[in-house]
Protein backbone atom coordinates (compact mmCIF):
# COMPACT_ATOMS: atom_id res chain seq x y z
CA UNK A 1 0.00 0.00 0.00
CA UNK A 2 1.63 3.59 -0.73
CA UNK A 3 2.01 5.62 2.21
CA UNK A 4 -0.04 8.53 3.17
CA UNK A 5 2.64 11.35 1.75
CA UNK A 6 2.79 9.69 -1.52
CA UNK A 7 -1.08 9.73 -2.01
CA UNK A 8 -1.17 13.96 -1.16
CA UNK A 9 1.22 14.04 -3.60
CA UNK A 10 -0.38 11.81 -6.27
CA UNK A 11 -3.73 14.19 -5.27
CA UNK A 12 -1.96 17.38 -6.41
CA UNK A 13 -0.95 16.08 -9.26
CA UNK A 14 -4.60 14.67 -10.20
CA UNK A 15 -5.58 18.20 -9.48
CA UNK A 16 -3.28 19.77 -11.48
CA UNK A 17 -4.07 17.47 -14.50
CA UNK A 18 -8.17 17.35 -13.58
CA UNK A 19 -9.23 15.91 -17.42
CA UNK A 20 -6.44 12.98 -16.96
CA UNK A 21 -7.27 10.13 -14.58
CA UNK A 22 -4.47 8.67 -12.60
CA UNK A 23 -3.12 5.67 -11.08
CA UNK A 24 -0.77 4.91 -8.67
CA UNK A 25 1.78 1.60 -9.95
CA UNK A 26 2.53 -0.47 -9.92
CA UNK A 27 0.02 -2.31 -8.45
CA UNK A 28 -0.54 0.47 -5.66
CA UNK A 29 2.47 0.23 -4.65
CA UNK A 30 4.13 3.72 -4.31
CA UNK A 31 6.30 3.16 -7.49
CA UNK A 32 5.47 5.78 -9.96
CA UNK A 33 1.66 7.45 -11.24
CA UNK A 34 0.89 6.67 -14.65
CA UNK A 35 -2.40 7.87 -16.53
CA UNK A 36 -5.41 5.28 -16.06
CA UNK A 37 -6.81 2.98 -19.03
CA UNK A 38 -4.22 4.12 -21.52
CA UNK A 39 -1.22 2.38 -22.78
CA UNK A 40 1.85 3.58 -25.21
CA UNK A 41 3.15 1.57 -28.43
CA UNK A 42 5.39 2.72 -31.37
CA UNK A 43 3.86 4.48 -34.49
CA UNK A 44 3.20 2.42 -37.18
CA UNK A 45 2.75 -1.55 -37.24
CA UNK A 46 3.56 -2.04 -33.99
CA UNK A 47 0.98 0.33 -32.83
CA UNK A 48 -1.44 -1.57 -35.10
CA UNK A 49 -0.08 -5.03 -33.31
CA UNK A 50 -0.52 -4.07 -30.02
CA UNK A 51 -3.97 -2.18 -30.74
CA UNK A 52 -5.43 -5.99 -32.52
CA UNK A 53 -3.56 -7.89 -29.58
CA UNK A 54 -5.33 -6.05 -27.13
CA UNK A 55 -8.34 -6.66 -28.55
CA UNK A 56 -8.59 -9.98 -29.34
CA UNK A 57 -7.22 -10.65 -25.29
CA UNK A 58 -9.94 -8.46 -23.66
CA UNK A 59 -12.96 -10.14 -26.30
CA UNK A 60 -11.57 -13.38 -24.87
CA UNK A 61 -11.62 -12.26 -21.71
CA UNK A 62 -15.29 -11.77 -19.57
CA UNK A 63 -15.22 -8.62 -17.86
CA UNK A 64 -13.39 -7.05 -20.27
CA UNK A 65 -14.58 -4.83 -23.86
CA UNK A 66 -12.79 -5.04 -26.05
CA UNK A 67 -14.72 -2.43 -28.16
CA UNK A 68 -12.68 0.26 -26.07
CA UNK A 69 -9.63 -0.24 -27.33
CA UNK A 70 -8.47 2.50 -29.71
CA UNK A 71 -6.03 4.72 -31.10
CA UNK A 72 -6.39 8.38 -29.61
CA UNK A 73 -3.15 10.01 -31.09
CA UNK A 74 -2.12 10.82 -34.66
CA UNK A 75 -1.34 8.07 -36.78
CA UNK A 76 2.28 9.18 -36.32
CA UNK A 77 4.03 11.91 -34.58
CA UNK A 78 7.78 13.25 -34.23
CA UNK A 79 7.48 11.11 -30.75
CA UNK A 80 6.91 8.23 -32.45
CA UNK A 81 4.79 6.99 -29.75
CA UNK A 82 0.77 6.34 -29.57
CA UNK A 83 -1.72 6.72 -27.21
CA UNK A 84 -4.01 3.44 -27.28
CA UNK A 85 -7.38 3.39 -24.93
CA UNK A 86 -7.94 0.25 -23.34
CA UNK A 87 -11.10 1.19 -20.71
CA UNK A 88 -13.25 3.89 -19.68
CA UNK A 89 -10.65 5.63 -16.89
CA UNK A 90 -13.95 5.94 -14.91
CA UNK A 91 -12.83 8.63 -11.89
CA UNK A 92 -9.75 8.36 -12.31
CA UNK A 93 -9.15 7.83 -7.74
CA UNK A 94 -6.02 5.86 -8.01
CA UNK A 95 -7.30 2.98 -7.04
CA UNK A 96 -6.49 0.20 -9.35
CA UNK A 97 -6.07 -0.33 -13.07
CA UNK A 98 -6.76 -4.18 -13.89
CA UNK A 99 -7.15 -2.92 -18.14
CA UNK A 100 -3.74 -1.22 -18.63
CA UNK A 101 -2.38 -4.41 -16.35
CA UNK A 102 -4.07 -6.98 -18.55
CA UNK A 103 -3.19 -4.97 -21.90
CA UNK A 104 0.32 -5.27 -20.87
CA UNK A 105 0.91 -8.62 -20.16
CA UNK A 106 -1.46 -9.61 -23.52
CA UNK A 107 1.75 -8.59 -25.41
CA UNK A 108 4.05 -11.14 -23.35
CA UNK A 109 4.22 -13.65 -26.63
CA UNK A 110 4.94 -10.93 -28.93
CA UNK A 111 7.32 -9.05 -27.00
CA UNK A 112 8.79 -12.06 -26.69
CA UNK A 113 9.27 -12.97 -30.84
CA UNK A 114 9.98 -9.27 -31.05
CA UNK A 115 13.13 -9.19 -28.55
CA UNK A 116 12.38 -6.33 -27.36
CA UNK A 117 9.31 -4.58 -25.60
CA UNK A 118 6.64 -3.20 -27.92
CA UNK A 119 4.19 -1.35 -25.04
CA UNK A 120 4.23 0.38 -21.46
CA UNK A 121 2.19 2.81 -19.39
CA UNK A 122 1.71 6.26 -19.42
CA UNK A 123 3.97 7.53 -17.05
CA UNK A 124 3.98 10.72 -15.33
CA UNK A 125 7.24 12.77 -15.25
CA UNK A 126 7.92 14.82 -12.33
CA UNK A 127 10.17 16.44 -9.81
CA UNK A 128 11.61 13.64 -7.47
CA UNK A 129 10.80 12.01 -4.15
CA UNK A 130 7.50 10.51 -4.62
CA UNK A 131 6.65 13.05 -6.72
CA UNK A 132 8.16 15.66 -4.45
CA UNK A 133 11.36 17.53 -4.08
CA UNK A 134 13.95 16.21 -0.80
CA UNK A 135 12.11 18.76 1.14
CA UNK A 136 10.62 22.47 0.89
CA UNK A 137 12.48 25.51 0.54
CA UNK A 138 13.64 26.95 3.72
CA UNK A 139 14.28 31.06 4.22
CA UNK A 140 17.73 32.17 4.44
CA UNK A 141 18.50 36.14 5.65
CA UNK A 142 18.33 38.30 2.89
CA UNK A 143 22.39 39.25 3.36
CA UNK A 144 22.89 34.85 2.95
CA UNK A 145 25.28 34.55 0.16
CA UNK A 146 24.55 31.77 -2.47
CA UNK A 147 26.07 28.23 -1.60
CA UNK A 148 27.90 27.82 -4.11
CA UNK A 149 29.07 31.22 -4.11
CA UNK A 150 29.77 32.83 -7.37
CA UNK A 151 32.71 31.79 -9.22
CA UNK A 152 34.92 34.39 -10.45
CA UNK A 153 34.87 33.63 -14.12
CA UNK A 154 34.06 36.28 -16.62
CA UNK A 155 31.18 36.47 -18.72
CA UNK A 156 32.19 35.97 -22.04
CA UNK A 157 29.33 36.23 -24.82
CA UNK A 158 31.62 34.98 -27.65
CA UNK A 159 32.59 31.99 -25.55
CA UNK A 160 29.75 31.40 -23.35
CA UNK A 161 28.31 27.97 -22.75
CA UNK A 162 24.69 27.07 -23.61
CA UNK A 163 22.68 25.06 -21.31
CA UNK A 164 19.34 24.57 -21.15
CA UNK A 165 17.02 23.80 -18.39
CA UNK A 166 13.92 21.83 -18.49
CA UNK A 167 11.83 22.59 -15.75
CA UNK A 168 9.02 25.28 -14.25
CA UNK A 169 9.25 28.64 -15.30
CA UNK A 170 11.47 31.37 -14.13
CA UNK A 171 9.70 33.84 -11.30
CA UNK A 172 8.92 37.80 -12.13
CA UNK A 173 11.70 39.19 -10.53
CA UNK A 174 14.58 36.33 -11.23
CA UNK A 175 16.30 39.37 -13.05
CA UNK A 176 16.94 40.58 -9.30
CA UNK A 177 19.23 38.28 -8.32
CA UNK A 178 22.75 39.16 -10.07
CA UNK A 179 23.40 34.97 -10.20
CA UNK A 180 20.91 35.43 -12.86
CA UNK A 181 22.16 38.17 -15.04
CA UNK A 182 22.49 35.85 -18.63
CA UNK A 183 19.78 33.67 -17.60
CA UNK A 184 16.64 34.11 -20.09
CA UNK A 185 13.55 31.63 -21.15
CA UNK A 186 9.98 31.34 -19.89
CA UNK A 187 8.41 32.73 -17.03
CA UNK A 188 5.99 31.23 -14.59
CA UNK A 189 2.82 31.27 -15.72
CA UNK A 190 1.36 32.12 -12.03
CA UNK A 191 3.27 31.81 -9.23
CA UNK A 192 0.90 32.73 -6.37
CA UNK A 193 -2.66 31.38 -5.48
CA UNK A 194 -5.73 33.72 -4.99
CA UNK A 195 -4.28 34.54 -1.26
CA UNK A 196 -1.44 35.75 -2.76
CA UNK A 197 0.72 32.86 -1.35
CA UNK A 198 3.22 31.38 -3.54
CA UNK A 199 2.68 28.05 -4.80
CA UNK A 200 4.31 25.00 -3.92
CA UNK A 201 7.22 24.30 -6.89
CA UNK A 202 7.33 27.75 -8.01
CA UNK A 203 11.07 28.64 -7.96
CA UNK A 204 12.34 25.31 -8.72
CA UNK A 205 13.24 25.82 -12.23
CA UNK A 206 14.95 29.40 -10.94
CA UNK A 207 16.56 27.96 -8.01
CA UNK A 208 18.42 25.33 -10.53
CA UNK A 209 19.55 28.13 -12.95
CA UNK A 210 21.43 30.14 -9.68
CA UNK A 211 23.12 26.99 -8.81
CA UNK A 212 24.59 26.23 -12.36
CA UNK A 213 25.40 30.21 -12.58
CA UNK A 214 26.94 30.07 -9.59
CA UNK A 215 29.59 26.94 -10.44
CA UNK A 216 29.61 28.33 -13.90
CA UNK A 217 29.19 32.13 -14.65
CA UNK A 218 30.40 31.92 -18.36
CA UNK A 219 26.85 30.54 -19.23
CA UNK A 220 23.47 31.36 -21.61
CA UNK A 221 21.19 29.55 -19.29
CA UNK A 222 17.57 28.98 -20.70
CA UNK A 223 14.85 27.58 -18.63
CA UNK A 224 11.83 26.26 -20.20
CA UNK A 225 8.25 25.95 -18.45
CA UNK A 226 7.82 22.42 -19.67
CA UNK A 227 5.80 21.06 -16.67
CA UNK A 228 2.84 22.25 -15.13
CA UNK A 229 2.51 23.75 -11.50
CA UNK A 230 2.80 20.42 -9.78
CA UNK A 231 5.86 19.90 -11.36
CA UNK A 232 4.73 17.15 -13.53
CA UNK A 233 4.14 16.19 -17.00
CA UNK A 234 2.85 13.06 -18.76
CA UNK A 235 5.47 10.78 -20.76
CA UNK A 236 3.53 10.88 -23.57
CA UNK A 237 3.82 14.77 -23.70
CA UNK A 238 7.03 14.95 -22.39
CA UNK A 239 9.24 13.55 -25.52
CA UNK A 240 7.17 16.17 -27.74
CA UNK A 241 8.08 19.26 -24.81
CA UNK A 242 11.77 18.31 -24.92
CA UNK A 243 11.83 18.46 -29.23
CA UNK A 244 10.13 21.93 -28.71
CA UNK A 245 12.75 23.13 -26.15
CA UNK A 246 15.68 21.94 -28.38
CA UNK A 247 13.94 23.58 -31.31
CA UNK A 248 13.79 26.95 -30.18
CA UNK A 249 17.00 27.29 -29.90
CA UNK A 250 19.21 24.74 -31.24
CA UNK A 251 20.52 21.95 -29.69
CA UNK A 252 22.73 23.54 -26.60
CA UNK A 253 25.90 22.10 -25.20
CA UNK A 254 24.48 21.37 -21.39
CA UNK A 255 20.24 20.19 -20.96
CA UNK A 256 20.22 20.27 -16.78
CA UNK A 257 17.12 18.51 -16.06
CA UNK A 258 16.08 17.76 -12.84
CA UNK A 259 12.55 15.20 -13.16
CA UNK A 260 12.20 12.26 -14.19
CA UNK A 261 10.04 8.69 -13.01
CA UNK A 262 10.67 5.08 -11.85
CA UNK A 263 8.84 3.08 -14.38
CA UNK A 264 10.42 -0.79 -13.13
CA UNK A 265 12.34 -1.32 -15.52
CA UNK A 266 15.75 -1.19 -17.23
CA UNK A 267 15.11 -0.30 -20.75
CA UNK A 268 14.06 3.39 -20.39
CA UNK A 269 11.18 4.95 -21.15
CA UNK A 270 8.70 4.09 -24.53
CA UNK A 271 7.56 8.43 -24.60
CA UNK A 272 11.04 9.53 -24.47
CA UNK A 273 12.59 6.70 -27.01
CA UNK A 274 12.90 9.33 -29.95
CA UNK A 275 13.86 12.12 -28.12
CA UNK A 276 16.86 9.83 -26.73
CA UNK A 277 17.79 8.84 -30.15
CA UNK A 278 18.23 11.88 -31.91
CA UNK A 279 19.86 13.36 -28.26
CA UNK A 280 22.48 10.50 -29.13
CA UNK A 281 23.44 11.63 -32.61
CA UNK A 282 23.77 15.24 -31.10
CA UNK A 283 26.38 16.36 -29.51
CA UNK A 284 24.67 17.57 -25.99
CA UNK A 285 25.10 16.34 -22.87
CA UNK A 286 22.37 15.59 -20.54
CA UNK A 287 22.96 15.98 -17.09
CA UNK A 288 19.82 14.33 -15.24
CA UNK A 289 18.60 14.06 -11.47
CA UNK A 290 19.06 10.60 -10.06
CA UNK A 291 15.47 10.97 -7.98
CA UNK A 292 14.77 11.21 -4.29
CA UNK A 293 13.01 8.31 -3.44
CA UNK A 294 16.17 6.90 -1.51
CA UNK A 295 16.34 3.89 -3.83
CA UNK A 296 18.28 1.49 -6.11
CA UNK A 297 15.64 1.05 -8.94
CA UNK A 298 16.44 2.82 -12.37
CA UNK A 299 14.77 6.13 -12.55
CA UNK A 300 14.36 7.94 -15.96
CA UNK A 301 16.32 9.42 -17.92
CA UNK A 302 18.70 9.84 -15.69
CA UNK A 303 19.06 5.76 -15.59
CA UNK A 304 20.15 5.98 -19.74
CA UNK A 305 23.53 6.61 -18.41
CA UNK A 306 23.94 2.66 -17.82
CA UNK A 307 22.35 2.25 -20.96
CA UNK A 308 24.82 0.95 -24.30
CA UNK A 309 25.13 3.57 -26.88
CA UNK A 310 24.36 6.41 -23.84
CA UNK A 311 26.90 6.52 -21.13
CA UNK A 312 28.89 9.11 -23.46
CA UNK A 313 25.44 11.60 -23.92
CA UNK A 314 24.09 11.15 -20.63
CA UNK A 315 25.05 11.53 -17.16
CA UNK A 316 23.44 10.74 -13.97
CA UNK A 317 23.39 12.61 -10.26
CA UNK A 318 23.09 11.60 -7.11
CA UNK A 319 23.03 14.00 -3.94
CA UNK A 320 25.12 14.11 -1.11
CA UNK A 321 24.45 15.46 2.16
CA UNK A 322 25.22 18.64 3.62
CA UNK A 323 28.57 18.18 4.40
CA UNK A 324 29.54 16.25 1.47
CA UNK A 325 30.88 13.17 3.38
CA UNK A 326 27.99 10.86 2.26
CA UNK A 327 25.16 10.26 0.51
CA UNK A 328 21.99 12.65 1.34
CA UNK A 329 19.58 10.45 2.99
CA UNK A 330 16.84 10.87 -0.18
CA UNK A 331 18.93 10.30 -2.84
CA UNK A 332 18.73 7.17 -5.50
CA UNK A 333 21.72 4.94 -5.48
CA UNK A 334 23.31 1.90 -7.47
CA UNK A 335 25.17 1.55 -10.15
CA UNK A 336 23.51 3.86 -12.59
CA UNK A 337 24.05 7.18 -11.31
CA UNK A 338 27.63 7.82 -12.17
CA UNK A 339 28.52 10.55 -9.65
CA UNK A 340 27.65 12.43 -6.95
CA UNK A 341 27.42 15.96 -5.83
CA UNK A 342 26.38 18.27 -2.57
CA UNK A 343 22.48 18.55 -2.90
CA UNK A 344 21.20 19.23 0.83
CA UNK A 345 20.79 22.54 2.07
CA UNK A 346 22.02 24.70 -0.83
CA UNK A 347 21.59 28.12 -1.12
CA UNK A 348 20.21 29.98 -3.90
CA UNK A 349 17.67 32.66 -5.40
CA UNK A 350 13.99 31.67 -5.46
CA UNK A 351 11.66 34.99 -5.05
CA UNK A 352 11.00 37.87 -3.22
CA UNK A 353 13.52 39.56 -3.67
CA UNK A 354 11.51 43.06 -4.39
CA UNK A 355 8.56 42.36 -2.10
CA UNK A 356 8.78 39.49 0.12
CA UNK A 357 6.70 36.16 -0.58
CA UNK A 358 4.87 34.00 1.64
CA UNK A 359 4.89 30.38 1.64
CA UNK A 360 2.46 27.54 3.37
CA UNK A 361 4.13 24.41 3.95
CA UNK A 362 2.69 21.75 2.63
CA UNK A 363 4.63 18.93 5.02
CA UNK A 364 5.02 18.67 8.12
CA UNK A 365 9.05 17.63 9.24
CA UNK A 366 9.10 13.51 10.59
CA UNK A 367 10.13 13.26 13.82
CA UNK A 368 12.58 10.91 12.63
CA UNK A 369 14.40 10.19 8.77
CA UNK A 370 12.13 8.30 7.26
CA UNK A 371 14.66 6.12 5.58
CA UNK A 372 16.29 5.04 8.97
CA UNK A 373 19.63 7.35 8.19
CA UNK A 374 21.00 8.60 12.19
CA UNK A 375 21.87 12.38 11.18
CA UNK A 376 19.74 14.98 11.59
CA UNK A 377 18.28 15.56 7.84
CA UNK A 378 15.83 17.65 5.74
CA UNK A 379 13.41 14.89 7.11
CA UNK A 380 13.14 16.45 10.82
CA UNK A 381 15.28 19.63 10.10
CA UNK A 382 14.37 22.55 10.33
CA UNK A 383 11.03 21.31 11.86
CA UNK A 384 7.94 22.41 10.65
CA UNK A 385 4.38 21.74 10.51
CA UNK A 386 2.17 21.80 7.11
CA UNK A 387 -1.29 20.99 5.54
CA UNK A 388 -0.80 17.80 4.04
CA UNK A 389 0.69 15.64 7.43
CA UNK A 390 -0.12 12.31 8.01
CA UNK A 391 -2.13 10.81 11.29
CA UNK A 392 -0.09 12.16 14.68
CA UNK A 393 2.70 14.36 12.25
CA UNK A 394 1.71 17.69 13.29
CA UNK A 395 3.04 19.48 16.64
CA UNK A 396 -0.54 22.15 15.92
CA UNK A 397 -3.29 22.26 14.07
CA UNK A 398 -2.08 25.34 11.70
CA UNK A 399 0.89 25.07 9.28
CA UNK A 400 3.71 27.25 9.34
CA UNK A 401 4.09 30.01 7.07
CA UNK A 402 7.02 31.80 6.33
CA UNK A 403 8.45 34.80 4.32
CA UNK A 404 10.91 34.56 1.11
CA UNK A 405 12.87 37.73 0.69
CA UNK A 406 15.35 36.60 -2.29
CA UNK A 407 17.69 33.45 -1.60
CA UNK A 408 16.28 30.25 -0.03
CA UNK A 409 17.91 26.63 1.15
CA UNK A 410 16.84 24.01 -0.59
CA UNK A 411 17.50 20.41 -0.77
CA UNK A 412 17.10 17.36 -3.86
CA UNK A 413 19.06 15.67 -6.60
CA UNK A 414 17.04 18.25 -8.48
CA UNK A 415 19.65 20.97 -7.17
CA UNK A 416 22.88 18.38 -7.13
CA UNK A 417 22.27 18.63 -11.03
CA UNK A 418 22.91 22.04 -12.13
CA UNK A 419 25.96 21.79 -9.77
CA UNK A 420 27.38 19.24 -11.56
CA UNK A 421 26.42 20.22 -15.04
CA UNK A 422 27.79 23.91 -13.58
CA UNK A 423 31.19 22.09 -13.06
CA UNK A 424 31.07 20.29 -17.00
CA UNK A 425 30.60 23.86 -17.83
CA UNK A 426 33.24 25.48 -16.17
CA UNK A 427 35.16 22.82 -17.38
CA UNK A 428 35.05 23.64 -21.23
CA UNK A 429 35.63 27.21 -20.08
CA UNK A 430 38.62 26.71 -18.52
CA UNK A 431 40.05 24.32 -20.88
CA UNK A 432 38.85 26.08 -23.95
CA UNK A 433 36.87 22.34 -24.75
CA UNK A 434 33.93 23.07 -27.22
CA UNK A 435 32.78 19.61 -26.64
CA UNK A 436 30.79 19.08 -23.34
CA UNK A 437 30.74 14.95 -23.85
CA UNK A 438 34.59 15.67 -24.00
CA UNK A 439 34.56 18.42 -21.16
CA UNK A 440 32.44 15.21 -19.08
CA UNK A 441 34.89 12.80 -19.92
CA UNK A 442 37.65 14.75 -18.71
CA UNK A 443 36.33 16.23 -15.70
CA UNK A 444 35.55 12.87 -14.11
CA UNK A 445 39.10 11.18 -15.10
CA UNK A 446 40.61 14.52 -13.55
CA UNK A 447 38.23 14.09 -10.46
CA UNK A 448 40.06 12.29 -7.19
CA UNK A 449 37.35 13.05 -4.79
CA UNK A 450 35.17 10.53 -3.08
CA UNK A 451 31.73 10.32 -0.65
CA UNK A 452 30.49 6.90 0.71
CA UNK A 453 26.90 6.21 -0.29
CA UNK A 454 25.10 2.91 1.03
CA UNK A 455 28.77 1.48 1.64
CA UNK A 456 30.52 2.05 -1.32
CA UNK A 457 32.82 4.55 -2.33
CA UNK A 458 31.57 6.66 -5.13
CA UNK A 459 33.10 9.75 -7.40
CA UNK A 460 32.26 12.78 -5.83
CA UNK A 461 32.28 16.23 -7.90
CA UNK A 462 32.66 19.40 -5.35
CA UNK A 463 32.22 22.29 -7.21
CA UNK A 464 35.04 25.09 -5.74
CA UNK A 465 32.94 27.91 -4.54
CA UNK A 466 30.41 25.35 -2.45
CA UNK A 467 30.98 25.98 1.69
CA UNK A 468 29.79 22.34 3.74
CA UNK A 469 27.43 22.82 6.11
CA UNK A 470 27.64 20.83 8.95
CA UNK A 471 25.18 17.88 9.78
CA UNK A 472 23.08 19.09 12.70
CA UNK A 473 23.03 16.47 15.63
CA UNK A 474 20.32 14.58 16.37
CA UNK A 475 17.80 15.75 19.20
CA UNK A 476 16.12 13.12 21.20
CA UNK A 477 12.43 13.99 21.68
CA UNK A 478 9.88 12.05 24.32
CA UNK A 479 7.62 10.31 21.92
CA UNK A 480 9.81 10.47 19.20
CA UNK A 481 8.36 8.74 15.79
CA UNK A 482 10.80 5.99 14.52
Amino acid sequence: MAPQRFREQFQQIQRSMPDVPLVIGPDESAGFFYEKGVILARDGDEARLVEDTVREHFTAFAGLTGEQVRRESPETNRTGITRIRVADPGEGDGTGDPAVGHALRSLTAAEGRAGRRLVGRNHVVHIAVNACPGDEPVPVPRAEPANPGPAGTPYDPETAVGVLVVDTGLVHDHRCSPLLAHTGGDLQIQECDEDGILQPYVGHGTFIAGVLAAVAPNTDVVVRNTLNDAGAVLESEFGEKLFEAVDRGGWPDLISLSAGTANGRTDGLLGLAAFMEELREQRTLLVAAAGNNAADLPFWPAAYADLPGYQDCVLSVGALRSDGESGACFSNHGPWVKVYAPGERLTSALTGFRTPVPYVYQHSTYDDCRYGFPYACTCAHPRHTGVLSEPGERATGKPDQVMFEGHAQWSGTSFATPAVAGLVAAHMTAQRETDPRAARKQLLADNTAQAVVRGERVPALLPPTWRPVPVPVPVTRPGRRS
